[in-house]
């Protein structure tokens, strides 16, 4: 597979998800450069904004969302939304070994982890050890059950493992804040702010008000799980990384830690390890298909700089609270981050 073929098909993709969620179409983007660049995602904003439609309107849009295939004696599910509570335990993830008393033997019992698509709902709801079974998941893409290993990806046979966590920022109670390790994991953090103009507003209402059913479910297949596999493989295979940017990727990466250099702390408190530049030439790689383009440019690097690092930087705290005490406490993080990356690039 070409890289135009796959920006051709992926635009498809976009264009599918923009006809019944509007005004999202950077965020479209984004989450479709986490999936082709074989990544995770975690989706961060208030209720109400389609967060999880999203989600299930990519699944629709794949031929998964009602899709269930055996591969290996394992039946694995096209989607699973798992909802995040207080009481979820590790096992109800991932699975566990049940007694069958009818053999006296343990047999496992696999979990909705089992799919090529996962919605993790409301992750921030679970209990650190519940959110920790994700861990080996998704970053060595398998799981242990008793005294067996299964691999959650199976490129050779067209089986990918994509997880998408949803967050909400706004409430505080009865919430327990994902770990730096387990944010890590996640290739990119998009931010879904409210409707950008009043207009596009007036027709998500237009959209909705002479239905029953959400506008997702009209969607039909436009591509399949074949289709991300060598998609993946073409965009790393054949997307070039020229010195410059290599150049450039670095210096970005070493002048976000406030030990390197200096007027970063103004802004930082803990700067970005080699693994977020590792993802920032990946995201770019995949940003780079969509454009067409077999070649990463500067812009490719600038479109995924915030979503791949400002969930992999610890911001200064005495900024942040000058930040907060100005008003808009839920978007003050987002702010400060958004206004160190800026000077950083500049910067170069």
């Amino acid at each position: 597979m070409d890289i135009e073929a796959i920006k051709s098909k992926a635009d498809e993709v976009i264009k599918a998800v923009d006809s019944v969620i509007l005004g999202y179409d950077a965020e479209v983007k984004l989450l479709l450069t986490c999936l082709l660049a074989n990544g995770h995602v975690l989706l961060e904003g208030v209720p109400g904004v389609a967060k999880t439609t999203l989600i299930r309107a990519l699944a629709k849009l794949l031929g998964l969302y009602q899709y269930r295939r055996e591969l290996n004696g394992v039946v694995f599910r096209g989607f699973s939304r798992i909802q995040f509570t207080p009481d979820l335990m590790p096992s109800d993830i991932t699975g566990s070994l049940i007694f069958n008393p009818s053999n006296r033997a343990f047999e496992p019992k696999l979990g909705p982890i089992f799919s090529y698509i996962v919605l993790a709902d409301e992750i921030n709801r679970a209990v650190p050890r519940t959110q920790s079974a994700l861990l080996q998941a998704m970053q060595e893409r398998e799981v242990t059950i008793g005294d067996r290993t299964y691999p959650l990806e199976l490129r050779d046979k067209g089986k990918f493992f994509f997880v998408l966590a949803t967050q909400n920022p706004v409430e505080q109670e009865a919430t327990y804040p994902l770990p730096e390790a387990q944010l890590d994991r996640f290739l990119m953090r998009i931010i879904v702010e409210y409707p950008p103009t009043l207009e596009v507003e007036k027709n998500i209402y237009r959209l909705h008000m002479d239905r029953l059913t959400e506008p997702f479910e009209d969607l039909t297949r436009v591509a399949d799980p074949k289709w991300v596999i060598e998609s993946q493989e073409a965009i790393a295979r054949c997307v070039r990384v020229g010195e410059d940017i290599l150049e450039y990727v670095t210096m970005l990466v070493r002048n976000t830690r406030p030990e390197i250099f200096e007027p970063a702390a103004s802004y930082f408190e803990l700067g970005a390890s080699p693994r977020a530049g590792i993802a920032l030439i990946r995201a770019a790689k995949a940003y780079a298909a969509l454009r067409g383009s077999e070649e990463v440019e500067i812009v490719d690097i600038d479109s995924v700089l915030f979503p791949v690092l400002n969930h992999r930087l610890i911001p200064n705290f005495e900024k942040l609270v000058e930040i907060e005490s100005k008003g808009g406490r839920f978007l003050a993080r987002y702010r400060l981050l958004r206004e160190g990356l800026k000077y950083i690039r500049e910067s170069i």
